[in-house]
């Protein structure tokens, strides 16, 4: 049998991979391959097992780029143990082709939560964002850059005992520090939609430039759209980024500073990674609020039921294209010119308040035509005394008649 025939015998169900893992349904597809559902054969336990492109009518050195990419995201994701990331259990090879075999959650992303409903809670949003940036930290000290931080990578359990857990998933195109394979020089990997400016300029990812990727997927969680808005052109999009001219906020309410602080232009002036994660925790924790019950508790509801959002089988209205949020992973995109000058993040003017006697409330209801004006109170009160005084007058003029 030709290496292509073993190829397509890969492609469906039930097939055994490595002897050992048996495939039973597609849970989703990117790329770099499709990621199955199977059944680990040997611990009776569901995994889920990334397939890696097949190598088949790939030049020798192409496939074995290939191959090398995926041994290196598995080590990479082996380094990292925590509870709100995806543990990396295995690499198996079939034909030579490895595939990735991974903790398997039952979950929603956040991009699919976002396509049930149009935006998430601040608070909510910010307990996420501090549990996904408690795993961040233990990979930024194991020397990994994350690199692809969006909605799609952040799920949430929407069954089962584990519901409402969140963890970040796909370290496919992180790196680590200690990884010494060259690069080509001004090409970029990623999404744009959740760049650092930096990173769009054609810069080396770096620490800064994923608490920048996190800042910019809560953001998009809370108001609806990514910080530089939604393009199908990528490069016109990748300029829009390298200026960091985001648009302001209206939506984060609680959340909106600290949104901009991890969305500063210059990476020297953001928070670092652990510092994001106790900003978004004291948030969601509320004054005197435990902040250890934030970083390790389910996001579940008062009745400890999971968010609508989050759950089994939720549907949304409809979502116009246009409003869907960008979730596709490009390389090889090139990086934009070095020299535009970066932008300044749009922040709320100060407030300033006015006369107390001339506030209004906008959503008061304008009144109608037929309504009669209420009387100043001092008028109703002089008419009340006139009144009492007349019956008093009255009074008298009757007993002395």
């Amino acid at each position: 049998m030709t290496e292509q025939e073993q190829s397509k015998r890969i492609a469906g169900p039930d097939y055994l991979v490595a002897g050992r893992y048996r495939l039973r349904s597609k849970l989703g597809s990117g790329g770099m391959g499709a990621v199955w559902l199977a059944q680990d054969t040997l611990l009776h336990r569901e995994v889920a097992i990334k397939q890696v492109t097949s190598t088949a009518g790939l030049t020798e050195e192409a496939a074995q780029e290939l191959r090398a990419r995926a041994m290196r995201e598995g080590r990479i994701a082996a380094k990292l143990s925590h509870d709100h990331a995806i543990a990396m259990y295995d690499v198996a090879l079939e034909h030579g082709d490895p595939w990735l075999v991974m903790e398997y959650l039952p979950s929603r992303s956040m991009a699919q939560a976002l396509n049930v409903t149009e935006t998430l809670p601040p608070l909510q949003v910010a307990q996420i964002g501090a549990q996904v940036a408690d795993a961040l930290v233990d990979a930024h000290e194991a020397g990994i850059v994350h690199r692809d931080i969006k909605p799609g990578n952040i799920l949430i359990a929407d069954r089962g005992r584990a519901a409402g857990t969140v963890k970040i998933s796909d370290f496919g195109i992180s790196r680590a520090k200690s990884d010494a394979t060259p690069t080509q020089s001004g090409v970029i990997t990623g999404t744009p939609a959740y760049f650092a400016p930096e990173v769009a300029r054609g810069g080396d990812p770096t620490e800064a430039s994923d608490v920048f990727s996190l800042g910019a997927t809560l953001y998009t969680a809370t108001e609806g759209q990514p910080p530089f808005g939604i393009d199908e052109d990528s490069i016109a999009l990748l300029h829009r980024v390298a200026k960091a001219e985001i648009m302001r906020p209206v939506k984060s309410a609680e959340i909106t500073d600290a949104l901009l602080h991890m969305l500063e232009p210059d990476p020297s002036r953001r928070p670092t990674m652990s510092e994001a994660r106790d900003l978004l925790a004291s948030l969601a924790a509320g004054a005197g609020g435990n902040l250890s019950y934030v970083l390790d508790s389910p996001l579940l509801e008062a009745d400890g039921t999971v968010p609508f959002w989050a759950r089994r089988g939720a549907a949304g209205g409809q979502v116009r294209r246009s409003n869907r949020l960008p979730t596709s992973t490009i390389a090889g995109l090139p990086a934009v010119d070095q020299n535009v000058p970066l932008g300044n993040v749009p922040r709320p003017g100060p407030r300033v308040p006015g006369p107390p006697s001339l506030a209004v409330n906008p959503a008061a209801p304008a009144p109608s035509r037929r309504s009669v004006p209420t009387p100043p109170m001092a008028l109703v009160l002089t008419l009340i005394a006139i009144a009492a005084i007349a019956v008093v007058v009255l009074t008298i003029a009757l007993i002395t008649m």
